[in-house]
């Protein structure tokens, strides 16, 4: 399993989150044009896997506490 530096979990979370938050955007406009449903689905995929991810890397900036 890879191990990245507190660093670079904090680098990866807000380029995910900037992502994340451009995507929201994009849907928003796409719904209020009527614009194409298959694309709006395929953006709402990918917003769901960075939650996923954002929420992973989150976790890996929890210590882990002794037993």
């Amino acid at each position: 399993m890879d191990t990245y530096t507190p660093e670079q979990i904090a680098e990866r979370l807000q380029v995910l989150r900037r992502e994340h938050r451009q995507l929201d955007t994009e849907i928003e406009r796409m719904a209020a044009n009527g614009e194409d449903e298959l694309e709006a689905k395929r953006l709402k995929r990918r917003k769901l896997q960075l939650k996923d991810c954002i929420a992973k890397l989150e976790d890996m900036q929890i210590p882990d506490e002794p037993a």
